[in-house]
């Protein structure tokens, strides 16, 4: 079974709304290499584990494997590095920033040591835009290159969803009640 990204990737940008930011869209555009791997690493290690925690809040482990598992802290990393412009890159690094300083000084310790209690606290807040420091559209810059970079990723179309090159056959008639996961292809 052979995925083809390219055409998962453009099902991705219509699963959430064709609202895909345009360093998404620079990287679909322009070819972006198969896998995660990060041209020169951008981030320091306390940032990645910062990210890595917001992700796996973002999309956690359940039944099947989370953000972690999926390998999107290493896609945000790459995203960063290599699609984002300075000003948008500035842009997701101070919204994750707000975000630990907040869980610093509320609860006083990183964001990637709070319980998942004051991590969903701090995450609502971001959300909302809420969050001292945050700039604007920050949280939602980051929450779509985690469900972007999840279910661009082999976990994300293979596990959480049933990956069927070929669906099988039309039947209009299909009752809905029988659908119980979402298929890729």
């Amino acid at each position: 079974m052979t995925l083809d990204r390219r055409r998962l990737l453009t099902g991705i940008a219509a699963m959430i709304g064709g609202t895909v930011v345009a360093p998404m869209a620079r990287a679909m555009a322009g070819g972006m290499n198969p896998g995660f791997d990060v041209q020169a690493p951008y981030m320091t290690d306390t940032q990645r584990k910062l990210t890595a925690a917001v992700s796996e809040r973002i999309l956690p482990t359940t039944d099947t494997p989370g953000a972690i598992a999926a390998g999107v802290p290493g896609f945000i990393e790459m995203m960063l590095a290599d699609w984002y412009w300075p000003a948008e890159r500035d842009l997701v690094m101070g919204g994750l920033a707000a975000i630990d300083a907040y869980t610093q000084t509320t609860y006083g310790k990183p964001f990637a040591a709070a319980t998942p209690v004051q991590q969903d606290a701090t995450l609502t807040l971001a959300m909302n835009q809420t969050l001292a420091g945050a700039p604007a559209d920050s949280f939602e810059h980051l929450r779509q290159m985690v469900i972007f970079g999840y279910y661009s990723s082999e976990i994300g179309a293979t596990v959480e969803r049933v990956y069927l090159p070929v669906p099988g056959t039309y039947d209009g008639a299909y009752p809905y009640a029988k659908v119980n996961r979402v298929f890729s292809s």
